[in-house]
């Protein structure tokens, strides 16, 4: 323990301060998700999409972001509770994955939390909706359990490759349409 100026600074606290993580939290139907805060890159109200041949059923398409064509994920469809109706009241969390950045389709935005690690808990191996291997752990927070999600393992590097290659070859056959429509005109 140190004492300067008054000041009584504990070596153990500090290094636990320094552990502090933040999560962005948020609801799809009943249950409490969060992701690391650092991953998000924006937030924003529901826009629709545009939809991509030979993507995966989960994904309700492709949204251009100030240039950026963003896959858009529905959270609640990837989980196999059901597929998301999206209104204006649901909102795209963009998150970076690597060097790529994908949109997650949600109800609602609820909190951050600052948590240590020590109140990550992993979570239990049970029979759920939910890949076990899409779960970081679990965080008690007033009476409910917010799930942190492993968004690595969510939207893995095939997932994303596929996705690419459906926006690729549908970029191709619009452009190829476009150079038809040229010549004939």
């Amino acid at each position: 323990m140190k004492e300067e100026a008054g000041i009584i600074e504990d070596e153990d606290n500090k290094s636990e301060a320094s552990e502090i993580q933040q999560f962005l939290t948020f609801s799809v139907g009943s249950e409490e998700y969060g992701v690391e805060l650092m991953t998000i890159r924006e937030i924003k109200g529901w826009t629709s999409t545009t939809p991509l041949p030979n993507s995966p059923n989960f994904m309700k398409g492709v949204i251009n972001l100030r240039g950026v064509v963003i896959p858009i994920f529905d959270l609640r469809h990837r989980f196999g509770m059901g597929e998301t109706e999206p209104n204006e009241k649901n909102v795209v969390i963009i998150i970076s994955i690597g060097n790529k950045f994908v949109g997650i389709l949600v109800d609602a935005v609820s909190d951050i939390l600052n948590v240590t690690g020590e109140q990550i808990r992993p979570a239990p191996q049970v029979d759920s909706k939910i890949d076990e291997d899409f779960i970081n752990g679990l965080i008690s927070v007033d009476e409910k359990m917010v799930v942190v999600l492993n968004i690595d393992n969510l939207f893995d590097t095939k997932i994303l490759e596929e996705v690419e290659e459906a926006a690729s070859s549908s970029s191709k056959e619009v452009q190829k349409e476009n150079s038809e429509a040229k010549e004939n005109s």
